[in-house]
């Protein structure tokens, strides 16, 4: 995996950095209208209330869009796969697609989160969904 710049400490998404360290994927939700978001916002989008709550996502989801992702300056890291993840809570989460081959690739594939620990931080991540395979059991084959 390329190199990637750890998170900033910051009271909006301080709660979803706790939760990736626990390995699970936490978003939001709107105390007021109910409106589910992430990326992680000091306000909601539908109603413009400060008040939410986080809550554990199930980590799965499908595969809504992807790119292959050559990095612009330094030629010879790897490309990467980059999705867009339409979670089965109904938002949509940017992340990277490891451990799949390019030609494995395509929408509407079903994913499930892994978490991978890197410079003292870790990352949620997905990878094509294995029936019946646990967070735990997931998280553990990366080594976190």
């Amino acid at each position: 995996m390329s190199a990637v710049v750890p998170p900033l400490d910051h009271l909006d998404d301080r709660y979803f950095w706790e939760g990736a360290a626990r390995w699970e994927l936490v978003v939001q939700r709107c105390s007021s209208c109910g409106h589910q978001r992430y990326p992680p916002a000091p306000q909601c989008p539908e109603c413009s209330s400060s008040e939410f709550v986080d809550f554990v996502s199930s980590g799965r989801g499908t595969i809504y869009a992807w790119i292959l992702s050559h990095h612009p300056t330094k030629k010879d890291e790897s490309p990467r796969v980059v999705v867009m993840v339409a979670l089965d809570e109904g938002v949509r989460v940017v992340s990277n697609l490891i451990d799949c081959d390019l030609d494995e690739v395509a929408n509407d594939l079903a994913v499930e989160v892994c978490f991978i620990s890197q410079e003292g931080f870790t990352l949620p991540q997905f990878r094509l969904a294995e029936a019946g395979a646990t967070n735990e059991r997931r998280t553990r084959e990366y080594g976190v």
